[in-house]
């Protein structure tokens, strides 16, 4: 009996009226496949393959034997997918087990139901298959849709699962610059709250002791005039729109924020970048740090303020 969870979707024009499945164990593409479409020939289920109707997680194959692995997301689609060209990829570093990129703002991490496939994870599984057709990659962690900078993911499972099972341990540093609405009442700060989701999938703070997870966010002015401020901010914890939740609680919304509140936008993007993730590789023990420079927009908006 096949478990495989289905889902229909309906979004953008690479992936019209396709049919997606959750993988459940490990297995190749062409086993999977067999065992989902029971209605239909070995050669019909190879010809989805050859022409380029199925991707895994948002990333179009063609090989019959790629490897899947459990939550792994199988699409198949009524029409071909098209394979993108990636030029000019935004990498900060690669080596045999990781890439790390400086992620665009606008550009999700992973696939949402809405979106499949204009995502970081296609564009990195795109350039990496262009090396190999076999070669994959792996999530480790995610930025927010309108986030911009550091983003790593690993290029086999065992790193994958070995950054993943001690994240929060092997993590030292995530920095992020963020511009919010308005002065600090105060030059540097810490924010300590519960994050909890709403039923319209919002995070919201809770100050009861265990009431959602725990989130803690540090804060230091580095610029301000009379509008914005330009915050270093570093957070312990890296609970989803923590960053984004404890400034607008405060008082001082992220710029470009419509979705916790209606902040003026004027770099025409959210204002929060990811310029720093440290993290001690979970093999060698190394200290590895990578860094995203500050945006131009951050920098203007600033010049143009004094």
């Amino acid at each position: 009996m096949n478990k495989n969870k289905q889902r229909f979707v309906h979004h953008d024009k690479d992936f019209k009226n396709i049919r997606e499945f959750t993988v459940k164990s490990q297995c190749e593409l062409l086993a999977f496949l067999l065992e989902t479409l029971k209605d239909q020939s070995r050669n019909s289920v190879k010809s989805l393959l050859t022409n380029h109707r199925i991707a895994v997680n948002g990333a179009p194959v063609t090989q019959y034997n790629l490897k899947l692995y459990p939550k792994d997301t199988v699409i198949i689609s009524k029409s071909a997918i098209r394979r993108k060209t990636r030029s000019n990829l935004p990498i900060i570093y690669e080596d045999d087990e990781i890439i790390v990129i400086n992620k665009p703002s606008g550009l999700l991490s992973v696939a949402s139901d809405t979106e499949k496939g204009s995502t970081a994870y296609r564009m990195l599984s795109d350039y990496v298959q262009q090396k190999d057709k076999h070669n994959r990659i792996f999530v480790v962690h995610r930025l927010d849709e309108d986030t911009s900078g550091v983003l790593m993911v690993a290029k086999n499972p065992q790193i994958k699962e070995a950054l993943q099972d001690k994240w929060n341990e092997l993590v030292s540093k995530r920095g992020y610059y963020a511009i919010v609405e308005g002065k600090m009442e105060k030059p540097s700060g810490t924010i300590k709250s519960y994050l909890k989701k709403n039923a319209q999938n919002m995070m919201y703070s809770s100050k009861k002791p265990g009431d959602g997870q725990l989130a803690i966010t540090h804060y230091k002015v580095l610029k301000e005039t009379d509008n914005y401020s330009l915050l270093d901010v570093n957070i312990d914890s890296g609970r989803k729109n923590q960053i984004r939740v404890h400034l607008g609680e405060s008082g001082h919304y992220v710029i470009g924020d419509d979705k916790y509140g209606e902040p003026s936008n004027p770099i025409k993007r959210l204002g929060l970048h990811a310029y720093e993730l440290d993290i001690t590789h979970p093999f060698t023990k190394k200290l590895m740090k990578f860094k995203a420079p500050m945006p131009k927009e951050f920098d203007q908006l600033f010049a143009k303020e004094k």
